[in-house]
């Protein structure tokens, strides 16, 4: 019996599909994030097992800009259990597939503006691992305090429209 075959929008449904492997919340607290792009990072097979599993971390992974290329320093991703001899170093860098404008452009708002790129999502879309980094300007403690308290506030605000 021949297998159902799906159609052109189920597929594109399942290309576009995309399962969040790792957050880094602190990222829009600690930086202003001016702005953002999606790229692919070159893994190892058993990196990519282990994202599968949804072992990785990218809290304090962060990019830079070596030789016209972009690399992500810290993201850690756990050895992949069955990965024997194969397995790779959790926190080694890796590089970020960009375009070669989109290069250039971070080099000038990095060089210039001095900003920091930030990696602040990790996940699948479809059958490749991306990563979401932003360009972020570092926020002084009273830009965080002002975080914090926009933040209760919408809270108090929804609590009492939630009670009446």
């Amino acid at each position: 019996m021949a297998k159902p075959t799906a159609s052109p929008a189920e597929r594109a449904s399942k290309r576009d599909a995309i399962d969040t492997v790792a957050r880094n919340k602190r990222a829009r607290f600690d930086y202003e994030i001016v702005e953002q792009w999606e790229a692919g990072i070159m893994l190892l097979g058993t990196e990519v097992k282990s994202l599968r599993a949804g072992k990785a971390t990218i809290n304090d992974a962060y990019g830079i800009v070596k030789d016209g290329e972009v690399w992500i320093i810290n993201m850690n991703i756990q050895p992949y259990e069955q990965g024997n001899l194969f397995n790779h170093d959790p926190t080694r860098t890796r590089k970020l597939l960009l375009h070669g404008r989109e290069v250039r452009r971070l080099i000038g708002s990095i060089e210039r503006q001095g900003l920091t790129l930030v990696a602040m999502e990790l996940y699948f879309k479809g059958s490749h691992a991306k990563v979401r980094i932003g360009l972020g300007k570092g926020k002084k403690a009273h830009d965080k305090r002002e975080t914090i308290k926009q933040r209760e506030s919408a809270r108090e605000i929804a609590r009492a429209l939630r009670t009446r």
